[in-house]
């Protein structure tokens, strides 16, 4: 089945936050926020920004019903500020007028007087001066201490890695407006309806069922509208709730960049310990994590960092321990991928560093320390269905890597100032909520008395074509034709409680809802038909629009059928729920079995780098993926290349940069770049892994939505390996984003090489 939102992306006809018709009377709010990233605030006058005609309020802390609160995990972040500001961009006041323009003159009028503090932006200065979120954790495996003895050879090193701009294409917004008997409907362009939902009846005072709030689509996500899109969610629904006028807030491109977190930046120190047989016996890392000014997510995106510590490799010996730094930058939030990918650059680093020591290739380590059954990973779940050591064959044997490698150590002999470079990139990555309570989803379906369906789920459409395998799983299950389908909005009054579209779970936890919900629809559906055609229930069976019985088509179609069942009085609406079985942690042991099932891949990539300029091209990225039983591989196959590409992205181009200030620098697309079409690879290959699949993925087909940015680490190695060919003296670092600049700088450090023409 194809993506049914492309027809209507491509004709300009679906329907986003922006596109829904405003009402009469509509206000539109603009916040006011922080001008520096810490300090008292002594006074702010709004007097003049207040007489501006067209300003109809402007709201405070002071205005708030409820609770001044919007943290999720922990209570430590203010809707509005307060006494004091954390970071640079801290919304401190709404101004409410008739027309965005108004809105937005009227802030460049607020006076504020604060006294500046000094900021802390360095997650290892916040470690330093004590400054966390929370304790820190540590996943332990075997006796690391011990097992430093037992090693040939021993390396220490550190890794760092930058933060990444969301940048989805649509922003940050909501559109709120007040109903009767005090209740308030929400449109937000959020991952997580329940989240807002809760948190505007907490900032409210009012319970969670007068809150209703409905997702169409988003304009892209990431992660970056999981727990930051509540904060615009809960000022609009405050402002039309006193001011009783509908409010839409949608924030503009740069206030986006400067007001919400990113992908977390980490800083890394890093241990190992290695055999002469290149086996790993000992890995020790430490992670410091920059949260921002608030908890925001970062307990659980720190968690998944150790969870996946180790990446595809078993090491019988870890011990991982990480910080979640509090500093004065915006609150760091989910990215896809979720603190996964800031935990496999780590130990991808250390493997880098002891291949150089040893004087042999990376992927020859890699390859010797790939997970198989029985192992275990550091947090105690044991190794099922690994498919590393498949997907690494296969990479090596259908790209045939030996001639590879020959045909780029041949292009590197006949070129003096292009060099090719080459990585490979093996994944391992969870799939589940690390919070157990998370996992579990329902599922609303409607059978109208015409045969038509109507179905609603958690599930929120962010280009990721949730709806389309949603619709799969319904039209399959009935056998009818998609057309007679519809997808509901995600809406907390018709499927409440909601977990938010992430982890790359919303498709199995929600398929695996409504699959429940149609499967009890259609055993009723069989009764009804067998009671028409006077047989067993065991007899019938549903295929194309028709009832079969003993394999043979019938005279009942399914429009005959559900018409009978309407008028025998049957129930044809059922609600689905389910909660993945086995999934268990223990915290107070760091031990447990936290994920449903592992996606694997292995992705090899050539560049060639310009060492004149310090430019680079991807000549090739040529992967293998599990796909297990993909039940739309068109979908899946755009998942693959788009989480690959940003993968890159946040890997070589995509520099995030705060001043000592705390204040965003790269805070435009003149100063934050993302991957174009000329950057992305000259060419991709994915082919899909032949297996079982997994019983815990809908239909068999694996979660597909982040594994494959994890493919983009091999961007760095793969040009770090180019620039040592050109300059054998270059002492290996760990810092990503690889920007050109940097590459330049590596390709002459410490070298009698001169630049041709200086």
């Amino acid at each position: 089945m194809k993506n049914i939102d492309s027809k209507g992306h491509v004709r300009g006809e679906s329907i986003y936050l922006d596109d829904i018709p405003v009402r009469v009377g509509t206000l539109y709010g603009d916040i006011f926020d922080a001008p520096c990233a810490h300090g008292k605030i002594k006074r702010v006058d709004y007097s003049e920004a207040e007489q501006l005609p067209g300003v109809v309020k402007i709201l405070t802390f002071k205005d708030i019903p409820g609770e001044n609160q919007i943290g999720g995990i922990f209570p430590d972040e203010p809707l509005f500020a307060e006494d004091e500001v954390h970071f640079w961009g801290m919304p401190i006041a709404l101004i409410l007028a008739e027309t965005e323009f108004v809105a937005r003159q009227a802030r460049k009028l607020i006076r504020i007087d604060i006294d500046e503090l000094p900021p802390i932006v360095d997650p290892r200065e916040a470690k330093a001066k004590g400054s966390l979120i929370f304790p820190p954790r540590t996943f332990k495996l075997g006796e690391v201490e011990q097992a430093w003895e037992q090693c040939d050879y021993v390396f220490e090193g550190s890794a760092d890695s930058e933060g990444q701009e969301h940048l989805y294409i649509e922003t940050q917004g909501a559109y709120a407006y007040q109903m009767e008997n005090g209740n308030v409907r929400i449109a937000s362009s959020t991952q997580g309806p329940t989240a807002v939902q809760r948190t505007v009846a907490k900032v409210l005072g009012i319970p969670m069922h007068k809150v209703e709030v409905d997702v169409t689509r988003l304009g892209g996500g990431f992660g970056g509208k999981e727990d930051q899109a509540t904060a615009w969610g809960v000022m609009a629904a405050l402002a039309a709730t006193l001011l009783k006028k509908p409010v839409k807030i949608v924030l503009h491109r740069m206030d986006d960049m400067r007001m919400t977190g990113k992908r977390h930046p980490y800083k890394s120190d890093f241990k190992i310990g290695l055999n002469k047989d290149l086996k790993i016996c000992a890995y020790e890392v430490a992670f410091y994590q920059n949260a921002g000014a608030a908890a925001d997510l970062s307990p659980a995106v720190m968690e998944r960092t150790l969870f996946h510590a180790t990446n595809s490799y078993y090491i019988p010996n870890v011990t991982a321990t990480a910080y979640s730094c509090k500093t004065h930058l915006p609150p760091n939030t989910a990215f896809r991928g979720f603190g996964g990918p800031q935990g496999m650059f780590v130990i991808e680093s250390a493997i880098a560093k002891a291949a150089k020591e040893l004087g042999v290739a990376a992927h020859e380590i890699q390859q010797q320390n790939l997970l198989k059954d029985g192992d275990e990973f550091p947090y105690g779940q044991i190794v099922e269905h690994a498919e590393a050591h498949s997907t690494w064959a296969k990479v090596c044997d259908k790209f045939d890597l030996e001639a590879l490698k020959e045909e780029i150590e041949a292009f590197n002999a006949n070129h003096k100032h292009l060099k090719k470079g080459m990585a490979l990139q093996p994944v391992c990555f969870g799939i589940s909520f690390t919070n157990t309570a998370m996992n579990n989803a329902r599922a609303l379906v409607h059978i109208y008395s015409d045969g038509s369906v109507g179905v609603s789920t958690g599930a929120v459409e962010m280009g990721q074509g949730v709806n389309t395998k949603m619709l799969q799983v319904a039209a399959n299950a009935f056998s009818i034709d998609p057309c007679k389908v519809k997808l509901e909005t995600t809406n907390t009054t018709r499927v409440a409680n909601t977990s938010p579209s992430a982890a790359s779970s919303t498709a199995d936890l929600n398929g695996k809802a409504l699959q429940i919900a149609c499967d009890k629809l259609l055993e009723r559906l069989k009764q009804t038909a067998a009671k028409v055609l006077k047989t067993d229930v065991a007899h019938i069976s549903l295929h194309d629009d028709r009832v079969y019985c003993k394999s043979e088509p019938s005279e009942l179609s399914w429009e005959q059928l559900v018409q009978a069942a309407f008028l025998d009085r049957v129930c044809l609406t059922e609600n689905g729920h389910y909660a993945t079985p086995v999934i268990h942690f223990d915290k107070t042991k760091e031990k447990g079995h936290p994920f449903a099932y592992h996606v694997y891949g292995t992705a090899i990539f050539v560049v060639t780098v310009d060492c004149i300029r310090g430019t680079y091209e991807f000549d090739a990225v040529k992967l293998v993926h599990d796909f297990g039983k993909s039940m739309n591989e068109s979908i899946d196959l755009g998942q693959i290349e788009g989480g690959l590409v940003q993968g890159i992205g946040w890997m070589t181009m995509e520099e995030l940069k705060y001043s000592k200030e705390g204040k965003l620098l790269s805070n435009a697309l003149s100063t934050y770049k993302i991957p174009d079409i000329y950057s992305v690879p000259k060419e991709i290959q994915v082919e899909a892994l032949e297996s079982d699949g997994h019983e815990m993925a809908i239909k068999k087909s694996k979660a597909v939505g982040e594994p494959p940015l994890m493919y983009g680490l091999g961007a760095y190695f793969a040009i770090q390996n180019a620039v040592k060919v050109y300059n054998p003296d270059y002492q290996l670092k760990f810092d990503a984003p690889f920007t050109p600049e940097k590459v330049l700088t590596a390709l002459y450090e410490r070298t009698n090489v001169s630049v041709p023409g200086v």
